[in-house]
C-alpha cells in the first residue's frame, strides 16, 4: 500500500503560480512512476505531468507544456508540481497518483495508488 497526501492549491490569479507537493509513504519511493492528474467539473480526470522512478524521463500534456514542472525527491518521498503562468482552464481537482509498474505512465487505468485531491481554482 502507499498512501499519498497532496498539498499546496488554492486560489489564484491568472498568469500566477502554485507549486503542489504529494508525500508519499508505505513503499519504497525510488520504486514507483508518479504522476499529476485533474479532473474539472463535469469532465474526466485527465494527466497533467508524469515523472519516471529516478526522474530521468517526464511527461506533460500538450496544455501544460512550457508551464508546469514535475520534480520528485526520492529522498524526501515527495513528488511536486510546479504550475506558471496558470489559466482558467487549469482549474479543476489536482490528484497525485503513483504506479508500481515499469517505465513512464500516463493513462488513469495505470495508476495503483491516488491521494484525495486538492482544489486548484484559477480567477480570470
Amino acid at each position: 500500500q502507499v498512501q499519498l497526501v497532496e498539498s499546496g492549491g488554492g486560489l489564484v490569479q491568472a498568469g500566477g503560480s502554485l507549486r503542489l507537493s504529494c508525500a508519499a509513504s508505505g513503499r519504497t519511493f525510488g520504486g514507483l512512476v508518479m504522476g499529476w492528474f485533474r479532473q474539472a467539473p463535469g469532465k474526466e480526470r485527465e494527466s497533467v505531468a508524469a515523472i519516471s522512478r529516478r526522474g530521468g524521463s517526464t511527461y506533460y500534456a500538450d496544455s501544460v507544456k512550457g508551464r508546469f514542472t514535475i520534480s520528485k525527491d526520492n529522498a524526501k518521498n515527495t513528488v511536486y508540481l510546479q504550475m506558471n503562468s496558470l489559466k482558467p482552464e487549469d482549474t479543476g481537482v489536482y490528484y497525485c497518483a503513483a504506479s508500481t509498474a515499469m517505465g513512464l505512465r500516463v493513462a488513469v487505468r495505470e495508476y495503483d495508488f491516488w491521494g484525495q485531491g486538492t482544489q486548484v481554482t484559477v480567477s480570470s
